[in-house]
């Protein structure tokens, strides 16, 4: 295919098949574009725009032309085409959120610690909420306002109620209750943090993108299923990890330090000078060491 008709809007993978959308969104969400400067999105985002407006740079590969894209589709927002807040990338939800769920589900046995863990959590699904709405349906700072708070409200109410209604319960339930928290949060964030779509209708366009009108019930369809991906995302690892990690703390070596994640290490592998120290202080009865790898 000549690059001069080259279609740099044209999905890349076929859309119609749940292989081509997985691989289109492994591809904006790679966190690795996360990483990536300013300068070279602006880079890429220059690229895709030259190239629609049919004037693509000699020497300019196909192969690069799809980076460029998928930087873009990573970094800007497809309404307004400003170049969105990092945090609330798409790209970067993998590593900001494993971190965050990672805290709630260790610090989840004191009240404090609750509340602050579902308040960082909520913050940063505010953010990506609203870096991530529909631009063309705006909304106005008081909104964005009533919308994080309810959220927020919702999760804490959520967390600390069944944080104390739990205490007599099995630890296994108790460690479910940032989950439940969290899926309680997400109903209500997202629709407030879009409410304008809800009240005034998105676009809904033909199958060549061509501006039919606005509908309340596609906007409705459409948030219901954002709210449904999201908690399914948060699913496995707020559900099933507690599972395991409620076995493994059946085990000795999980029982060593109140950290739910200990290492070991023996202590032939250590420095020849610590492993001496220790063989002098208790001969051979401590063969291994063990150490907390932080998070």
């Amino acid at each position: 295919m000549a690059l001069s008709s080259f279609d740099i809007d044209a999905p890349r993978w076929d859309q119609s098949t749940f292989m081509g959308r997985l691989k289109y969104f492994f591809s904006v969400t790679d966190c690795r574009t996360a990483l990536l400067p300013d300068s070279r999105l602006d880079e890429a985002k220059a690229l895709v725009e030259s190239c629609r407006a049919g004037s693509i740079p000699p020497g300019t590969t196909e192969e690069q032309l799809y980076f460029a894209k998928k930087l873009y589709d990573s970094a800007f927002h497809p309404d307004t085409g400003d170049r969105m807040n990092l945090i609330g990338r798409m790209s970067f939800q993998v590593p900001g959120g494993m971190a965050i769920t990672g805290a709630m589900l260790q610090f989840y046995k004191t009240v404090p610690a609750v509340v602050f863990w579902q308040w960082v959590n909520q913050s940063f699904n505010a953010l990506v909420n609203y870096t991530n709405r529909n631009a063309a349906s705006p909304i106005t700072p008081k909104q964005i306002g009533i919308a994080y708070a309810t959220a927020t409200s919702t999760a804490l109410a959520t967390a600390v109620g069944l944080n104390l209604y739990t205490k007599k319960a099995p630890p296994l339930v108790a460690r479910w209750v940032p989950f439940a928290a969290v899926a309680a949060a997400n109903c209500v964030n997202i629709p407030m943090m879009r409410q304008q779509e809800i009240l005034n209708g998105i676009a809904v366009t033909d199958e060549n993108g061509n501006k039919l009108g606005h509908s309340t019930k596609a906007a409705v369809k459409g948030i219901t299923q954002v709210v449904v991906s999201r908690i399914t995302m948060a699913a496995p690892g707020m559900i099933i990890l507690p599972i395991i990690m409620q076995r493994l703390e059946r085990y000795k070596f999980m029982q060593v330090r109140r950290s739910p994640a200990p290492l070991s290490i023996a202590v032939s592998k250590l420095e020849p000078e610590l492993r001496d120290s220790i063989v002098s202080q208790c001969g051979d009865s401590v063969q291994y060491v063990y150490f907390n790898k932080g998070l």
